[in-house]
């Protein structure tokens, strides 16, 4: 059986041609510069071997370059980023701080306004510290004391009106009972008629309507009317006379059909008190029993 040939024949690795290949042209490069051989087959071999060497070298290193720009845009994009972050957070800052000084001004100047609807009564400012576990400001404290003379028994006022009266003293603070307690009852008095009645806190009553209850009206004419101012009254003995409490809400007819009975929204904001006037002046009448 003839034997096909040429099977068995061996091929040269393509590296060794590579490097013969580059030996060769290194050869050439080395006799055409030392004997400045110029044009001719070296000069041809050259311009097919090596510029698109140099080609390709150029363009791998174009693309690096590049990469290295890319790279270096992106690190100052971040670092502009986080500058800009910074100035933001800075700004946010100052915003809130701004609507912090806005929000205490408009409290300072509601407090110089309430003030100046009660000229005839001297008052301490004082900044609540706590309050109970309500959701209410039934019962607080502020941070004015005895240091700052003030006293149990004083009226407390905030956002144009009655607040409630002070119950407990310390050097440096001050507890409150407010009108909404439950425990809290105010001799009133009905500013379009003079009649009296008596005003009672009722925290049930402000978490379900934002009200509280009068009660012991006497209205044989059915002269007062939902939206009535009402004020503390003359005959109260803890409270100054004429701070208004709020305004009439609801009225109805009591089963003795002799008096009537309702609810009245206060003028004060329970729920978000934070700065109030205390009067320094206590009312110096004999103690009554109906008023707490």
């Amino acid at each position: 059986m003839r034997k096909i040939r040429g099977k068995n024949r061996k091929t040269m690795p393509a590296r060794y041609s590579l490097l013969i290949l580059t030996g060769c042209c290194t050869v050439a490069i080395i006799v055409s510069l030392t004997l400045n051989i110029s044009g001719g087959p070296l000069q041809t071999l050259a311009g097919y071997v090596f510029v698109p060497m140099q080609s390709g070298i150029n363009s791998a290193g174009q693309w690096i370059l590049d990469q290295v720009n890319d790279f270096r845009t992106l690190s100052d994009v971040l670092d502009e980023n986080e500058q800009l972050q910074a100035q933001v957070d800075e700004l946010t800052e100052q915003l809130n701080n701004l609507a912090l000084e806005q929000y205490e001004l408009e409290e300072l100047r509601a407090l110089y306004e309430l003030d100046e609807t009660y000229p005839s009564y001297e008052k301490v400012a004082a900044t609540v510290v706590s309050m109970d576990s309500s959701n209410w400001f039934d019962t607080f404290t502020v941070d004015k004391g005895t240091n700052d003379g003030i006293e149990v028994g004083m009226n407390v006022m905030a956002d144009g009106g009655l607040v409630g009266i002070v119950t407990e003293t310390g050097a440096n603070y001050s507890k409150i009972c407010s009108i909404i307690d439950d425990s809290s009852n105010v001799s009133a008095m009905v500013v379009t008629t003079g009649d009296n009645f008596t005003v009672s806190g009722d925290l049930e009553s402000m978490n379900e309507s934002g009200v509280i209850t009068f009660s012991e009206l006497k209205d044989d004419d059915d002269e007062v009317q939902v939206g009535d101012a009402v004020v503390t009254s003359y005959v109260s003995d803890k409270y100054q006379q004429g701070i208004l409490i709020g305004y009439i809400a609801s009225i109805e007819e009591n089963s003795n059909h002799l008096t009537k009975s309702g609810t009245i929204t206060p003028v004060v904001d329970f729920e978000h008190l934070q700065m109030v006037l205390i009067v320094t002046d206590i009312k110096d009448v004999a103690d009554s029993s109906d008023e707490e």
